[in-house]
């Protein structure tokens, strides 16, 4: 991950519009823009993975739910913008940015981030903490250089951890019955 090559200090407003004539993506960091590098072949392949999971577990209980990769950002503080890999969202947070910018302004149900050589402290740590602070109630880190899975599930303000590994079943109270495990997210 690189910072844009334009050191100045952005707005949210200016960030939702920024345009560098290019296909990159970016988080507002802070008030500066974090280029996004393209994901691996393993990152996309588990985040489809979770997307058709996570997708079929809302049909099958038939809620009014929606899980979205990473095109819809979460605007954590005045001066941060996150691209998190997946998030789930209802229908209020759907209307939340109907005609505008997908950035939600309001916490989503769960936030999942895959973890890369280049995004481990800034997973664990800084988005933990942002995340916790917005308030989105759980909080998925998919880890696949230490092969675990870390779910934090909102405490008041703070985030209560659970690691999972190997062939563990994940605990979520977002989808109390969905049955997945570590080994089968990693080898999407």
């Amino acid at each position: 991950m690189s910072y844009a090559p334009v050191e100045r200090t952005y707005t949210f407003e200016e960030y939702l519009v920024y345009n560098d004539g290019t296909s990159k993506h970016y988080e507002l960091e802070d008030g500066a823009l974090l280029e996004m590098p393209p994901a691996s072949d393993l990152h996309e392949a588990i985040i489809t993975f979770l997307l058709i999971h996570f997708y079929q577990e809302i049909q099958r209980l038939e809620l009014n739910w929606e899980v979205r990769p990473s095109g819809t950002g979460v605007r954590t503080t005045p001066h941060q913008s996150r691209l998190p890999d997946l998030i789930v969202m209802t229908p209020e947070h759907r209307q939340s940015i109907q005609g505008k910018s997908a950035v939600l302004e309001i916490p989503p149900l769960m936030i999942v981030e895959v973890v890369n050589k280049e995004s481990v402290q800034r997973d664990y740590e800084q988005k933990s903490l942002e995340y916790a602070a917005f308030g989105v109630p759980e909080y998925w880190i998919i880890d696949p250089l230490l092969n675990k899975v870390t779910v934090s599930l909102l405490d008041i303000r703070e985030y209560k951890q659970t690691v999972f590994t190997k062939k563990q079943q994940i605990l979520s109270q977002i989808f109390p019955e969905l049955t997945l495990t570590v080994q089968r997210i990693l080898s999407a």
